[in-house]
């Protein structure tokens, strides 16, 4: 696993000769940093595409809605330039429909911080490395959602059998042949009652091949 830089993002100002400009430069965000995958063999593995169905359902109450997009948008820029590529800060906020400003207060800066708070993201000397699959979200983060999803999440992570997986990838397979939309097959499998950690493992499996 790659290890985590301690260390603020990389600032945009150059002015270090007083102390008022050493704060600005701790605080302050630079418009460009540069998007590198995170490597993690176990939870490339086993972990869950940002954009999936369980994303949605279990980790968006705990990282939040604008992180949780964030998350979507650098890993979907991983699927294009899988060894990494630069990100304009100002662009990405604005096209999310927020505004850019270079202190880390703003609703953007705390989504970036909150995706490296729940480590879904670690600082590098140049910009972050964004995990392409995110892991089962911590027990300690997931009793702080609402009961129901609580018991949601307990009957995802029951075992799914390869019978049901076997079934389920036949059906997947059909809809594609048929013209559907691959991105749309984990809910369109949930919509014909397949369950929904055998359809969230279809879904991701299709989108490995």
């Amino acid at each position: 696993m790659t290890e985590t830089l301690e260390q603020p993002l990389p600032s945009s100002s150059t002015d270090r000769s007083t102390p008022n400009a050493r704060s600005a430069d701790h605080t302050a965000l630079p418009e460009v940093i540069h998007v590198r995958p995170w490597i993690d063999p176990v939870v490339d593995d086993s972990g869950h595409d940002p954009r999936s169905r369980y994303v949605e359902r279990f980790w968006l109450g705990v990282l939040g809605p604008t992180a949780t997009w964030l998350l979507r948008r650098l890993v979907a820029g991983l699927d294009r330039s899988p060894d990494g590529y630069e990100v304009d800060l100002v662009d990405t906020a604005r096209a999310m429909g927020l505004s850019y400003t270079s202190g880390r207060s703003s609703p953007f800066a705390k989504a970036l911080q909150r995706c490296v708070m729940f480590g879904l993201a670690h600082q590098t000397s140049d910009g972050l490395a964004i995990r392409r699959r995110v892991p089962t979200v911590a027990h300690r983060h997931l009793r702080r959602l609402p009961a129901a999803v609580q018991t949601e999440h307990e009957t995802w992570s029951q075992t799914v059998t390869l019978d049901e997986l076997s079934r389920a990838h036949q059906l997947a397979i059909a809809m594609i042949d048929a013209g559907d939309d691959p991105d749309a097959i984990e809910h369109q499998l949930i919509a014909v009652g397949v369950g929904n950690a055998t359809a969230a493992d279809v879904a991701d499996n299709l989108a490995r091949l």
